[in-house]
């Protein structure tokens, strides 16, 4: 018989922030900057621990250079040929720092894997990107690519449950993707009624992983309708657009895989977003919000920010006269 588990599950919309008295007089003194040591590879990372989503609108080469500008990272997508790899880490050597090549659990997927590290030596970071992280296929295939690539850094996922973090970590990752359903263009919940208010999942993962807050936040939406995005910029109605769609979706299936599957449905849609220039100004307005809640409870380090937070359950966030 299925069961139901009572336990309160939030997301963000159910939640606010408190304040905390602080010692900061601005903005600018916050330290954004976070070191981290990984588990498996042993390598270590400097940066700004946001994540360009490896999605084709979303983590291309474009974005990868302007991002790195900032020291944020890019999960580039897996749709780049080799030759493009190269080329791209002739002309932006300074880039693969922060970047990542992405895969699925195919064989071609991973062959051209390990063609692209095999070429482009200087890459540290592997994606291994899978809808459903809970397939004992993908754990074997973390494992294999630990073991074929032991000092680089994997990211994987998706999941969304603190005993499955345990596994992949177990199996070789040193980065797990939290979350089944969340995202903007997203429909996994729709289709298939399977998900976890991603608040409560990212505190229960990240206590099976090291009883603190994410480490990392991976944008999609937010990154898209950019100069560096991916796609064309088209006109309607006298506004500039850019696609932007999810990579279940029957636009990304057509794109890549010459439709969707007779087996399976789309999990994904496609949305129009209005152009919104280059991404710099995106970037800016990311990392001032950050910064400003940093000074709000407290934290003069990015480090300290999930030590110095509490959150308080809320029915209204926002004031909603003027939507």
């Amino acid at each position: 018989m299925p069961r139901i588990d009572n336990d309160v599950k939030l997301d963000f919309k159910d939640v606010l922030l408190r304040p905390k008295r602080s010692t900061l007089k601005t903005r600018s003194e916050v330290d954004l900057l976070r070191s981290f040591v990984f588990r498996n590879s042993k390598q270590s990372y400097t940066g700004i621990p946001i994540v360009a989503a490896n999605m084709d609108t979303v983590g291309t080469f474009e974005m990868a250079r302007a991002l790195n500008k900032f020291s944020l990272f890019t999960a580039v997508h897996k749709h780049y040929t080799l030759e493009e790899w190269k080329e791209f880490a002739i002309n932006n050597p300074d880039c693969l720092q922060n970047v990542a090549v992405s895969a699925g659990t195919g064989s071609s997927d991973l062959e051209k894997l390990a063609a692209i590290l095999e070429h482009v030596p200087d890459i540290r970071y592997i994606c291994l990107d899978v809808a459903n992280g809970y397939s004992e296929h993908f754990v074997q295939c973390v494992k294999n690519v630990r073991k074929r690539f032991p000092d680089h850094t994997i990211m994987a996922g998706n999941v969304m449950t603190g005993e499955m973090v345990e596994e992949l970590i177990l199996a070789g990752a040193d980065i797990v993707k939290v979350g089944i359903g969340p995202g903007s263009v997203c429909t996994t919940r729709i289709k298939t009624g399977v998900g976890y208010p991603q608040l409560s999942a990212i505190i229960e993962c990240a206590d099976a992983a090291h009883g603190a807050g994410a480490d990392f936040i991976m944008l999609g939406g937010m990154f898209s309708g950019h100069t560096q995005s991916g796609g064309e910029i088209f006109e309607k109605n006298g506004k500039k657009y850019k696609l932007f769609y999810g990579m279940s979706s029957d636009t990304a299936m057509r794109k890549h895989d010459g439709g969707v599957a007779d087996y399976r449905a789309s999990e994904g849609k496609t949305v129009e977003v209005e152009f919104k220039g280059d991404v710099q100004e995106t970037i800016q307005d990311i990392l001032g919000g950050v910064r400003s809640t940093c000074t709000y409870v407290g934290a003069a380090k990015l480090k300290e920010l999930s030590r110095r937070t509490t959150f308080i359950r809320v029915t209204q966030q926002l004031n909603p006269t003027f939507k």
